[in-house]
């Protein structure tokens, strides 16, 4: 998938070439946005054109309210989501205070036609852009049969008689329900993170851990869960603990992924952690033998959930077909 940074990245000719577009932060590419976007490709490939998403670095809200929700998906877990759906091209527009000014008929003309080559634009639930939220499909219906580019409304996905939104998958991580979580999502709730160095307490315990630092900011609550790491299209069993290590009375809130059957290192690499099963809270122990003691039974567990049913494939992770139980 192509990322453009700003409008001024895409080339006349591509231009020239037309697209189909949606636009929205998206955040999470839970199972409505996935709707949205297969309708997008859907008409793409029925115009011969591109399927394009237009994104925003950094959520509307923080410049339309000074606050904004904590985030499920960063940019570049939303990019990379964008891009397994089969989304062609992503534009990311820096929303600032220009932008926020910026009338929807205006949104249109200057970033999706001129910009973009627009040929129809593709309307999720309760979707609105522009200046106040002006751009809708009801008033860009007459702006749409003015310049030639069609709209087409998707419906919103309903799980339990509610609309899937990104508000009840925070929900959701915020008390660690998973499997409601990944329900929503249509893929087992996932982390993506960098790994940095850490204290290498696990490596004198004897199990080394993966530090990761998050690129986003909703996690689930503190505790030691079951998961697999995807590394290079390849997926890895771990156990992770997520918390503040009261063990060793630390303060800071850390990501440590121990990976089973795994030597190598991951200094720098990013890694998409997809969370299965919780299986215990985070807890303090009397003393480093106690803890080790645990570990291993944490381990043990981990491969029990890995195992029964089989662990899925990356394919299964990648294409939404698995959720967590």
């Amino acid at each position: 998938m192509r990322v453009l940074d700003g409008i001024g990245a895409l080339p006349d000719r591509e231009r020239e070439q037309g697209c189909v577009a949606t636009v929205g932060v998206f955040d999470g590419v839970h199972l409505g946005h996935l709707a949205v976007l297969r309708k997008v490709i859907e008409r793409a490939d029925a115009l011969q054109v591109r399927p394009v998403m237009v994104t925003f670095a950094g959520h509307p809200k923080s410049v339309l309210l000074g606050t904004a929700p904590p985030t499920i998906t960063s940019l570049e877990h939303r990019l990379l989501l964008f891009e397994r759906a089969g989304i062609d091209c992503t534009l990311v527009l820096p929303f600032n205070d220009q932008l926020r000014k910026l009338p929807a008929d205006d949104f249109v003309r200057q970033i999706l036609l001129e910009g973009l080559g627009l040929r129809e634009l593709v309307f999720g639930f309760d979707s609105k852009f522009g200046k106040d939220r002006g751009g809708n499909p009801e008033s860009l219906r007459p702006y749409a049969r003015q310049l030639g580019f069609a709209i087409t409304e998707v419906p919103p996905t309903r799980q339990a008689g509610r609309a899937v939104s990104s508000t009840f998958i925070r929900e959701a991580v915020q008390v660690g329900d998973l499997p409601r979580a990944s329900a929503l999502l249509g893929r087992p709730c996932s982390l993506l993170g960098t790994v940095v160095p850490g204290a290498q307490r696990g490596r004198t315990l004897g199990f080394p851990t993966a530090n990761l630092r998050l690129h986003h900011e909703l996690r689930p609550p503190y505790g030691v869960y079951a998961a697999q790491l995807l590394r290079r299209g390849e997926l890895l069993p771990a156990v992770v603990n997520i918390g503040k290590r009261p063990t060793f009375a630390a303060e800071d809130i850390q990501v440590e992924a121990h990976l089973l059957d795994f030597q190598g290192n991951l200094y720098g690499e990013v890694l998409e952690v997809f969370l299965l099963k919780r299986l215990r809270p985070e807890i303090a122990f009397a003393n480093e033998l106690a803890l080790k003691e645990q570990i291993q039974i944490d381990i043990n567990e981990c491969r029990q959930v890995l195992s029964d049913p089989p662990a899925p494939t990356a394919a299964e992770f990648l294409s939404g077909s698995y959720c967590a139980d």
